[in-house]
């Protein structure tokens, strides 16, 4: 670490070196006159620093330990490892396990037996599995009603729709929704008619007597970044035409307009709002709809093939819970005359799983070497 000049720090690494502008490192202060020590929450205002601040004096305090004076008259301690951790970063990393694409061919599911309460390391293991692939299955959840929102609260809170806190998935007379019949269901994701959508999904076999009834699951983010890779026309339209989702029965309405694919700040792929039997395109002009439809058929179908989708049979007593921004799921026909299927489901939001992951990052060093990278 070394002073280049008045309006930057130097850190350097082996794997790269990072000018540091001076706001950004006084904003970083964490001495009991900048941060309150129990909240950690900054007790000014960056923005009230002046836009000239500068260093003017840097030494070491103590091994990879620095003092920095500022033109201001404040003086900071940093620890190298620390910030270089953070300037590695990329922009929009959000400090957890970066994502893993896959596709049909995933070999080995990510199956993990159920513990009520699991120590620190086991659960850090849950976490990464579940925040690189999207997905985890627990094996001998028991399979007793109400049971999916015990394990929901593990992760993070529930949270309650229409639907109620948790939902029964079966075939029944007269059904409000597809999910409750016995029909084949294509890959999609779940209630992008709200806002916000619900980020996690998890589905407990209560119990599975038919033949047919297959969970399947697809990466939307795979698929997406293929179709980027190999149709750039077709992905720049999912991802700027506005399409609008809409659920109603009898005592509700509900409507949310999103793009098909959403990007993040970074242009990276953030979320996927898909589901064919929900979506309303608005009226464009003929040629935007004609090439809006190219895409979307390029979209569908990959997302269909078997290059992208993997099937498993749900049984009594496992769950899965998944990234419902990311993964799109569905499942095969069955004859409910062969024996019934019942699944319950319930939702949670998307940061529950990475705020518990940090938290036991900071008990468990060793989870630290996953911190490279980003979950979306």
């Amino acid at each position: 670490m070394r002073v280049e000049a008045p309006d930057a720090l130097v850190l350097e690494q082996s794997q790269g070196s990072w000018r540091v502008h001076p706001l950004w490192l006084r904003e970083r202060c964490n001495d009991a006159a900048s941060m309150d020590p129990h909240t950690r929450q900054r007790l000014q205002d960056p923005a009230d620093f002046a836009p000239d601040l500068a260093i003017v004096a840097l030494r070491e305090s103590g091994p990879g330990v620095y003092s920095v004076r500022f033109s201001d008259g404040h003086e900071g301690r940093f620890a190298a490892a620390d910030i270089l951790a953070e300037a590695a970063l990329a922009p929009g990393s959000h400090d957890c396990p970066q994502a893993k694409l896959w596709e049909g061919g995933l070999a080995d599911l990510p199956r993990v037996q159920w513990s009520a309460h699991p120590g620190e390391a086991q659960l850090a293991r849950w976490l990464e599995s579940y925040l690189t692939l999207g997905f985890v299955i627990f094996t001998d959840v028991p399979p007793q009603e109400g049971m999916v929102l015990k394990v929901g609260a593990q992760f993070g809170f529930v949270r309650e729709t229409n639907f109620g806190p948790l939902f029964d998935v079966r075939s029944t007379v007269q059904a409000t929704d597809l999910a409750y019949t016995s029909l084949a269901l294509d890959p999609h994701t779940d209630n992008p008619y709200r806002a916000p959508v619900p980020g996690i999904q998890l589905l407990h076999c209560l119990v599975n007597g038919t033949d047919g009834g297959l969970s399947t699951l697809v990466d939307g983010f795979a698929v997406a970044q293929a179709l980027r890779q190999e149709e750039p026309a077709a992905f720049a339209i999912l991802s700027h035409t506005p399409v609008r989702f809409r659920y109603l029965d009898a005592d509700t309405e509900l409507v949310a307009s999103a793009v098909p694919i959403e990007l993040d700040v970074t242009g990276a792929v953030r979320a996927v709002h898909y589901s064919p039997r929900l979506d309303f395109v608005p009226l464009l002009a003929p040629q935007q709809l004609t090439d809006y439809y190219r895409a979307r058929r390029l979209f569908d179908a990959r997302l269909r093939s078997d290059r992208y989708q993997i099937r498993f049979r749900l049984e009594r007593g496992e769950l899965v819970m998944f990234d419902n921004c990311r993964l799109l799921h569905g499942r095969t026909a069955f004859d409910p005359r062969q024996g019934a299927r019942h699944l319950q489901g319930c939702y949670i939001d998307s940061d529950g799983p990475r705020s518990r992951y940090r938290v036991l990052r900071r008990a468990l060093p060793a989870t630290a070497g996953a911190r490279s990278g980003s979950a979306p």
